[in-house]
């Protein structure tokens, strides 16, 4: 049986409690709280237990477009509850707590990798690669079965574009950046308004109104300069306005040659 239920959001992921569980148990948890997520529309990240508390099952989710709000976290747990305590996968008293993935969040699934190429990541290795654990650079999609990364920790000498094995990543995470938490605020605005009109509280958007991607960067593209091209000169200058006047007038511009 579950202690009573307590629906936070995390905002610190990089200070998570030691893993004290056996294997095997999250993957009891996930058999019974995946099937319910999917049902109301979420999508199951992540599940953790660790002894903070006694013992604590971390259940992290978020809705298909990577939004989560407090709401959100509240429906699923009121959700949950009752199902995990019929279901019993942890044979002890344990608090459930549900959670968003956060900004700085991290990569568990192929299409994260995917869904974030372009911004920076940290990767941790359990099988090391070309001798090292720890990679740190722009993440660049995946590519078979494994993560494309452009380095920005390379060496002299040392090439920066790498490809790690997706079976071989211990653990994955995004770093804190501007155009991170960018998007991050995008998303969530989006969601709230969502959930504003749903609830009636706000009108719908007209029907040729276009929906914007939040799964998709606003960065603004940059522009390409064009090499070896030289601008063309101007063909309406005062001093062309003022020739053609004399010319007009019957008057000889002395500058024009015989």
């Amino acid at each position: 049986m579950t202690d009573p239920i307590a629906a936070t959001v995390d905002t610190d992921l990089l200070a998570e409690p030691r893993l004290v569980v056996e294997p095997g148990m999250a993957a009891r948890v996930s058999a019974v709280a995946g099937p319910v997520l999917q049902g109301m529309g979420y999508r199951l990240v992540r599940i953790k237990i660790s002894g903070e508390s006694g013992c604590t099952v971390q259940i992290m989710a978020e809705r298909p477009d990577g939004s989560m709000l407090i709401d959100d976290c509240e429906a699923i747990s009121r959700a949950l509850s009752p199902v995990l305590d019929v279901a019993d996968p942890i044979d002890r008293a344990y608090r459930l707590e549900i959670s968003s993935p956060g900004i700085d969040r991290p990569l568990v699934r192929r299409s994260d990798f995917e869904r974030y190429a372009g911004h920076l990541v940290k990767i941790e290795m359990a099988v090391a690669h070309q001798g090292r654990k720890r990679f740190r650079g722009t993440l660049g999609g995946v590519e078979g079965d494994a993560v494309r990364l452009h380095r920005d920790d390379a060496r002299a000498g040392e090439d920066a574009d790498v490809a790690l094995v997706m079976e071989d990543i211990a653990d994955a995470r995004l770093v804190l950046t501007d155009e991170l938490i960018a998007e991050s605020m995008r998303r969530g605005k989006a969601a709230e308004r969502e959930l504003r009109q749903n609830l009636g509280l706000e009108p719908p958007p007209p029907p040729h109104a276009k929906k914007s991607d939040p799964s998709k960067s606003n960065k603004p593209k940059p522009k390409l300069k064009s090499e070896g091209v030289r601008k063309a000169a101007p063909k309406n200058t005062k001093e062309h306005r003022l020739a053609a006047e004399r010319r007009r007038a019957g008057h000889i511009d002395p500058t024009e040659g015989d």
